[in-house]
């Protein structure tokens, strides 16, 4: 397995880190209405929850960049590299939104997006 395998991986399993730090703790948790619950949250829980659903709507992105550009030979020096600096990204990401910097937050989303734009650029 590739290290830009890995990563597809590492991502397809990050949101649902930010799932457990929504859930911590789980205060009056309730299991059979999981959505509902979180959607009543605040604070750390309502942002981690958001943070949850933004990871997982950067993965069709992410994921068609690595094999797109696996399938087509790019450097796969290049392809790893850019990878680990998107799962970086995605990793400082989450604790931004989690910590409530948006700005930051906001900076870091952009370097993971451009992320992406350079292993398509490896084509």
């Amino acid at each position: 397995m590739t290290i830009a395998y890995a990563c597809v991986l590492f991502m397809g399993l990050l949101p649902y880190v930010a799932a457990g730090i929504a859930k911590k703790g789980f205060q009056n948790y309730d299991n059979s209405r999981p959505r509902e619950w979180l959607a009543k949250q605040e604070g750390f829980r309502a942002r981690a929850n958001a943070a949850q659903a933004n990871l997982f709507e950067s993965l069709p992105l992410f994921f068609a960049a690595v094999i797109i550009a696996s399938i087509a030979h790019a450097p796969q020096a290049n392809l790893d590299l850019l990878s680990i600096a998107f799962i970086s990204t995605r990793i400082v990401y989450l604790i931004c939104y989690v910590g409530n910097w948006p700005t930051a937050r906001s900076i870091v989303w952009t370097c993971g997006i451009a992320c992406i734009v350079a292993i398509f650029c490896q084509i």
